[in-house]
């Protein structure tokens, strides 16, 4: 077995670390920017088919030269809890999507290895001990894959790649681009995997799709015959166009036929295990075609949708009464059961739809979960869960979830770290709708007390804060919690997890309800004796970079303000983003005659003249979700009306920041920038 590659004290201490938390360890000290950083994120969760061990990811910052790398690490874990986890894979730069293979024979992962531009490939190494074996030698690597049920084939999916002319005219330097007209396609191979100890080198995959017709996304699903399988694909790579289908290939003969019919965005299939039925999760597209041919995305909530496969007929099996976001199906193993996880106000919730009976159940209550996968008898389901006082760890439990067990402690510093409490609230709009959101507060809060308050926007317009772990993120919560700061996440209309009416209530109001719902959540924390109202500030990213340059517009209650990646003028977003048809969609249409009126009036340079809090404005350079134009115009704007104000872009980086330092930056400058201004802020 190959050596890791990064020092060995820190492998010590995470093989240690997942043995268990420090007995008797009481916190000692509150949290920093640096563990933030050092917070391993745990990913993943797949059960072998016996049901005895747990494969998973860890997704932490390793010390290259004098870089930081984001890499990601293969472990595995037994579910009885009677020995410690381990490392199984030691990729140079990394591993990736582990899986079993459906006999438990063999782990399988995603690895780059080898010269530093190595493309992803697929490795299979023994599940009881042994050298890792290169399956697959594609020269733009592997990006999704899946086993056939007899462990002995994978299909994978993979970019085609350039002829040899346009390599060459790219190595020359003759390498002019067609926007949205150069495209390149994904599609599925078939490679056979050697017996173990077998030294052959990598086969030729062979090719089981083509053409531009359609690009292939994410790992199909096959049928338990193994002469089938299902997958999702795209009709352009376009991310703005919404037309996504789900088709079946079979192998003998070749073929491939499309079974979904509706024009919009259509995936996530899985093939139940009795190979009677098929589950996908479609959101219905009740809007026509664009002009070019292309979807637009609604603003809607999935659906689950079942296909017969002897009948050839699907059917949407959504209900009135079960008003939640259909998520990514996973089959039970007796196929009359499909569970998903999915947001449920502040929580993540797993859901089962019963086939015999037509009825939705919710299986959880008040936890946050993710990635679940089930043993071949059905009696264990391995999953990932976090709370608001440690980061997500893998867990085991029967079918009814009763009494999760955690098999890990993947970060068991944060035992000396003194941390916040959280609370989830709730709160009247302006116009008596209830809201909800989650709350912060400081360590060692006092009731009575009035303290900062550090307003937080979520992205989407549809995302929506759970009451989850809360050291990372935009803003390292708990650090701010540790100086004295109560931190509001605020889920206001428009939000995802709360039906899908809520869901639509900022169609054609960006800037209205929304930011209503923020300034009343506000107002409740106020009374409630908890924020100062003097000591406000209000930050934000994506969709919450929005809201915070909106609110500067509306309001000078806000004492600072940091924009990141903040939408400002949406009349000339949307004729410069990768993703127009989310304007259209949210602002009744592209910008015209009759709706130009609302995206001016709902763009932050509009009323620039009003703004006199001092913003913070950061950005990532490459940026094409919202162009780096959108933060120019927004500081020259505060520049030349005397408003403080300070612009800093990050190389390289697009529209999430990726890499370390600048995610060290990003934490401190926000931070020292709102305390600069915040009159007092630093308790």
């Amino acid at each position: 077995m190959r050596s890791p590659v990064f020092p060995i004290r820190a492998c010590l201490f995470l093989v240690l670390g997942v043995l268990a938390a420090p007995s008797g360890a009481q916190p000692s000290r509150v949290a920093t920017f640096d563990d933030v950083l050092h917070v391993r994120q745990v990913q993943g969760a797949l059960l072998s088919p016996d049901g005895r061990s747990v494969l998973y990811t860890v997704r932490q910052w390793e010390a290259d030269g004098d870089r930081m790398e984001s890499r990601s690490r293969v472990w595995r874990v037994a579910t009885d809890g009677q020995s410690p986890a381990r490392q199984v894979a030691y990729g140079e730069r990394g591993d990736s999507q582990p899986q079993w293979s459906p006999d438990g024979r063999f782990i399988s992962f995603v690895s780059a290895r080898g010269s530093a531009d190595a493309r992803p490939q697929l490795y299979v190494l023994p599940a009881d001990g042994g050298e890792a074996q290169k399956v697959t030698d594609t020269k733009e690597g592997v990006t999704a894959y899946a086993w056939a049920p007899d462990s002995t084939r994978v299909a994978y999916v993979s970019t085609d790649p350039r002829s040899a002319d346009d390599e060459a005219a790219v190595k020359r330097r003759d390498d002019e681009r067609v926007f949205e007209g150069d495209f390149r396609y994904q599609h599925l191979w078939l490679v056979t995997v050697p017996s173990p100890g077998t030294p052959t080198s990598p086969v030729p995959g062979t090719r089981l799709t083509e053409g531009t017709t359609y690009t292939v996304q994410g790992a199909p699903s096959w049928a338990p015959d193994g002469r089938r399988l299902v997958f999702n694909a795209a009709a352009t790579p376009m991310l703005r166009d919404n037309r996504r289908d789900v088709y079946v290939l079979t192998l003998e003969p070749l073929m491939v036929e499309q079974i979904s019919t509706n024009f919009g965005n259509d995936g996530a299939a899985r093939w139940s295990s009795d190979g009677r039925t098929i589950a996908w999760t479609m959101e219905p597209h009740p809007m026509p075609a664009h002009a070019d041919g292309t979807a637009i995305g609604p603003v809607v909530q999935s659906k689950l949708v079942l296909y017969d496969v002897a009948t050839r007929r699907a059917r949407d099996v959504s209900t009135p009464t079960f008003d939640t976001d259909a998520g990514t199906p996973v089959w039970t193993l007796e196929g009359q059961r499909v569970m998903f996880t999915a947001g449920k106000r502040a929580y993540t919730e797993v859901f089962a739809y019963d086939l015999s009976s037509g009825r939705y159940i919710q299986l959880t209550t008040g936890r946050t979960m993710q990635a679940l996968s089930v043993s071949r008898d059905g009696r264990t389901i391995a999953f990932t869960m976090d709370t608001p006082g440690h980061a997500a760890e893998v867990y085991v439990s029967d079918p009814s979830f009763g009494q999760p067990r955690r098999l890990t402690t993947t970060n068991p510093q944060l035992a000396g770290i003194r941390q916040g409490q959280t609370e989830v609230i709730t709160w009247k709009g302006h116009d008596g709708l209830e809201v909800e959101g989650v709350l912060l507060k400081p360590v060692d809060f006092e009731a009575g007390r009035r303290y900062p308050l550090l307003v937080v926007a979520h992205g989407g317009p549809a995302g929506a804060y759970v009451n989850g772990f809360r050291l990372g993120g935009l803003e390292g919560g708990q650090v701010w919690a540790g100086r004295g700061w109560a931190v509001f996440y605020p889920n206001p209309r428009g939000s995802t997890n709360y039906g899908e009416r809520a869901l639509q209530a900022n169609v054609n109001d960006w800037g209205g309800g929304d930011y209503r719902d923020i300034m009343t959540g506000v107002d409740a924390l106020v009374a409630r004796g908890v924020a100062d109202p003097d000591r406000l500030a209000h930050i934000g990213w994506s969709y919450g970079g929005y809201m915070t340059a909106w609110m500067i517009t509306q309001t000078a209650r806000f004492k600072a303000a940091m924009v990141g990646a903040g939408l400002t003028n949406m009349w000339s977003m949307y004729g410069t983003n990768d993703i127009p048809s989310v304007l259209i969609s949210y602002f009744g249409g592209v910008p015209n005659a009759k709706t130009l009126p609302l995206y001016l009036e709902r763009s932050a340079m509009t009323h620039i003249d009003r703004v006199t809090t001092p913003t913070l404005i950061l950005h990532g350079a490459n940026d094409e979700r919202v162009p780096t134009g959108q933060a120019y115009e927004l500081y020259r704007g505060l520049k030349d009306r005397g408003v403080p104000t300070e612009l800093v872009f990050y190389p390289r980086e697009g529209h999430g920041i990726q890499e370390y330092f600048h995610q060290k930056d990003r934490l401190e400058r926000i931070f020292d920038w709102v305390t600069r201004y915040t009159s007092g802020a630093r308790p």
